[in-house]
């Protein structure tokens, strides 16, 4: 019998990111859902003014009662400002402008084309190498997408206009990403996040104010329960994780889970709002999370040299 002490293997550590990109895609992608509820009910400008100035507010106001340090530098202040504007007030100031004449499901499936926007943007200003897995990847996923849009648009009536305004929220949202690569502000996620929520909401409230009619609010509870949605799970959660997988991922691996927006989309859009939404909406998932897993799949490492 063998008196010689056991080695104690040690246990693989937990990583968190699958869970991290799960709660993200659930939260993006029903955003378009409670976006279209709420600018129903009310102007989109005053929506998101109201939507990120509640946000940053609440997220700048939690850190000043904790008394946590501020780990923020003027650079990075400055850099998270025009973050804000690009990510928030353009990207979502037009998109929910587009929502109230196209459809959810449609709203998400041309906002899901950012991954290949930004893929090409990432090799050109940010050196990221743009391989021909990745380029395989990013090809499925277009024609994933691509093959809903067509069929969607052949049995929709969503509006050329609401098409325009959601291309340019598109166009921002890139702009974004590469901007907080580009920027890199360093320092706290969550008090960045704060600063470009409430510097959107500043912005936009004059813009609200001078385009919008306060008098076409109209109360009601799915108007309370999709704005505290996009406030808390949108404006706070979202951006805190997307801004967490941009750092860990890269642009181009983080930006390609927007290509499962457009199936969650359209499911939750069928679920709650009654969206018109068949089987053949859903072949499209097969190329888009084979498009996902070439994307951002790891480089294999290089097999260890053999000692003779």
């Amino acid at each position: 019998m063998s008196l010689a002490p056991s080695v104690a293997v040690p246990r693989a550590a937990f990583n968190p990111l699958p869970i991290y990109i799960g709660i993200f895609c659930l939260l993006w992608s029903f955003s378009f859902v409670a976006g279209k509820i709420a600018v129903t009910d009310c102007p989109p400008l005053i929506l998101l003014a109201a939507r990120f100035s509640l946000a940053g507010v609440l997220i700048l106001g939690i850190s000043a009662l904790r008394r946590g340090a501020w780990s923020l530098s003027w650079r990075d202040v400055a850099a998270y400002a025009v973050i804000g504007l690009a990510n928030n007030a353009l990207y979502l100031g037009l998109g929910y402008t587009g929502l109230q004449t196209i459809s959810a499901g449609l709203g998400g499936l041309v906002v899901s084309a950012n991954p290949v926007f930004t893929a090409v943007f990432a090799a050109l200003l940010l050196k990221e190498p743009l391989t021909g897995r990745k380029v395989a990847g990013l090809l499925l996923g277009i024609a994933g997408v691509a093959s809903i849009v067509w069929h969607r648009i052949s049995v929709g009536t969503d509006s050329a206009h609401g098409i325009v305004f959601t291309l340019a929220s598109l166009a921002s949202i890139v702009t974004g990403t590469i901007l907080f690569k580009l920027l890199a502000p360093k320092g706290s996620l969550w008090l960045g996040n704060g600063v470009q929520n409430l510097v959107a909401g500043v912005v936009l409230i004059p813009v609200a104010l001078t385009f919008s009619d306060i008098g076409a609010i109209v109360p009601s509870a799915r108007l309370i329960g999709s704005f505290a949605f996009l406030t808390l799970g949108g404006s706070i959660l979202g951006y805190l994780l997307w801004f967490h997988l941009l750092k860990t991922c890269g642009a181009t691996a983080a930006s390609a889970y927007h290509f499962l927006m457009p199936p969650l989309g359209m499911l939750f859009a069928w679920i709650v709002l009654g969206e018109h939404v068949e089987s053949r909406d859903l072949l499209g998932i097969v190329p888009v999370a084979l498009g996902i897993y070439l994307v951002t799949r790891p480089a294999a490492s290089p097999a260890p040299l053999r000692q003779e």
